[in-house]
């Protein structure tokens, strides 16, 4: 599992509310969520991300609610993977479970500008700063996760291990 692609660089306790506006939350349009992704930090977040783009963040990253809505808001504006120093626990599975994959990474502030180049994966455990030609380890993703993002989520993952074969 690799994913490549350019920063997008936030601080600590970017929580929920930040990630998806509350009164956004009366709709489950994939695209209508996207659209106020990031919203109070980075007008047209949405617009502005490149299919595949990475955001990096530090400490406490989906603080706040226990909401879905904000890793489906990100993974549909098109972020491909978050990397942080810490998550919130509920968000981090929350991601996991919508297909979103997140990797803790001590000091990523540090480590990353934005718009650096970024290659990351999750099967070697290697994320790779391509701008500034250093390399970081982290814990590879077990297969049983790499098959839950692979199949979309954990919903999709459930209902094709169901499937007879």
């Amino acid at each position: 599992m690799i994913f490549k692609g350019k920063v997008w660089k936030f601080g600590d306790n970017i929580d929920t509310d930040i990630i998806i506006p509350a009164r956004y939350l009366n709709t489950t349009e994939l695209k209508e969520l996207a659209t106020h992704c990031m919203e109070p930090l980075i007008e047209d977040f949405s617009k502005k991300v490149n299919k595949g783009d990475i955001i990096v963040a530090g400490k406490n990253f989906g603080c706040g609610s226990s909401r879905e809505h904000a890793p489906l808001a990100i993974k549909s504006a098109g972020i491909s993977c978050i990397i942080a120093e810490s998550f919130a626990r509920i968000f981090f599975r929350n991601s996991i479970n919508m297909g979103l994959p997140v990797v803790e990474l001590a000091d990523a502030s540090k480590y990353f500008n934005q718009n650096d180049e970024v290659e990351i994966n999750l099967t070697d455990g290697i994320i790779v700063n391509l701008t500034r030609n250093e390399k970081y380890k982290i814990k590879p993703f077990p297969k049983f996760l790499q098959n839950i993002i692979n199949s979309g989520g954990l919903l999709n993952y459930s209902l094709n291990k169901r499937k007879p074969k």
